[in-house]
């Protein structure tokens, strides 16, 4: 039985909740979340002009079988979300979201050229998630997180309201400098989930909303903590079937070579707020800090290389429909994009690659079982070729979306593009 997500109220856990939106900010919020969405979110259709005509992107490799194009330049891409009607939102590193309109056009023809869906009052707006059954955008800014309703068709959103404000404390007097500013965003079972990176590279944190993945409903209402302890949690999305979250986590520099592998896990398996350990505990209850207590923090199920710096992750549907659609042995796995390692090795070359991996499940759990020594027995390259010799890069992966007619999207925010994979 999946045990319910746990959490301390807003009252009790946050000291900086004086800092919350305004009542302007959550007017109506009770009743929006009440309210009784259309499962289409049916609009008046849209005209967009044709983007670049796609082409294949040089050097990068997919399986046989498998074709990559680049289908669109956007300046810092970072997550992505695909919409219902075959377009696709791109969070960027600064204050806009776009959307690319048909992104899921035909085999030969161009999608629509991106344009400005949002533009935000706050910077970075990386994280993007869409919420169909309530017809519904969420975006994360360094600050807030926000909603925007949709309609099909929609090239520019109509209004754009915070809903939360996240890093609402002080950076931890102990910081090292290494400050995370990105916050990403998931949507399930009716509950906004934001996953917000430290103030640190290895410290205590003073802000409770730091270092964390809080939860919410949409209209912003009952902000509560459901996992804590997580450095850079950049990648969360969900399983399709199941409706869990998960998270992606970059763990701590300086740390021995390949050690703490970085993680994907499955944060609505864990009853209560779940404690990823960070900095005291990593990998299997692993101690870092002389001393610490590691027999409560979680475990992951999924394992990379250290310093992967996963950025963004997608389930593949079991059930996925469309002419585009992936054959089995990718149904119901994972698609992480790995940024890859600033880190190098004594040998000079980077000590993880720029890569998008893919891991089989099997339901919320891997194929095969964390092997601590060797973690790539979980997971395979699905698109190589980033990563030349030493430390260049051909391009630097960042969001994963599966858009409605099957095809794979990963964007590249090293050359500010968004590429589209198809069988």
């Amino acid at each position: 039985m999946r045990l319910p997500a746990l959490g301390l109220a807003c009252s009790m856990l946050f000291a900086a909740c004086s800092t919350a939106p305004t009542p302007a900010d959550t007017s109506g919020a009770a009743a929006q979340d009440a309210a009784t969405h259309p499962a289409a979110c049916s609009g008046p259709g849209k005209s967009a002009a044709p983007g670049i005509a796609p082409f294949e992107p040089q050097g990068l490799t997919v399986p046989s079988g498998f074709h990559i194009q680049t289908i669109a330049r956007i300046d810092g891409a970072r997550e992505l979300a695909a919409l219902t009607d075959g377009d696709l939102l791109v969070g960027t590193g600064g204050n806009q979201v776009y959307i690319v309109p048909n992104a899921e056009a035909a085999n030969g023809q161009p999608a629509g050229a991106p344009r400005v869906f949002a533009t935000l009052s706050d910077g970075q707006a990386e994280g993007v998630a869409f919420a169909a059954e309530r017809c519904e955008i969420f975006i994360a800014t360094t600050g807030a997180v926000w909603s925007v309703p949709y309609h099909s068709g929609d090239l520019k959103a109509e209004s754009v309201r915070r809903i939360a404000r996240v890093r609402t404390g002080p950076v931890a007097p102990s910081s090292d400098g290494d400050i995370h500013t990105s916050t990403s965003v998931a949507y399930s079972h009716g509950m906004v989930y934001a996953s917000v990176g430290s103030s640190c590279n290895a410290c205590t944190e003073v802000d409770p909303t730091r270092a964390s993945i809080l939860q919410m409903k949409p209209g912003g209402a009952d902000l509560t903590k459901r996992a804590t302890r997580i450095r850079n949690g950049i990648a969360i999305f969900t399983d399709p079937a199941s409706g869990d979250v998960w998270v992606g986590g970059a763990g701590q520099d300086n740390l021995p070579f390949r050690h703490p592998y970085e993680f994907l896990d499955d944060v609505s398996s864990h009853a209560g707020v779940a404690d990823f350990g960070w900095p005291d505990c990593e990998e299997n209850h692993v101690a870092y800090v002389s001393g610490s207590d590691c027999s409560k923090t979680v475990a992951p199920l999924v394992e990379l290389f250290a310093y992967s710096t996963i950025i963004g992750a997608a389930f593949y549907p079991v059930h996925q429909t469309g002419p585009y659609a992936f054959p089995a042995p990718y149904r119901g796995g994972i698609f992480a994009a790995a940024h890859g390692s600033w880190h190098t090795t004594n040998a000079g070359a980077s000590a993880a690659p720029s890569q998008v991996a893919f891991v089989a499940m099997n339901g919320d759990a891997p194929k095969v079982p964390v092997d601590w020594q060797t973690p790539t027995k979980q997971w395979s390259t699905f698109v190589g070729g980033l990563q030349e010799a030493g430390t260049q890069r051909r391009g630097r992966p960042t969001g994963v979306a599966v858009g409605a007619s099957g095809s794979l999207f990963v964007a590249d925010d090293q050359n500010g593009l968004v590429y589209r994979i198809r069988p």
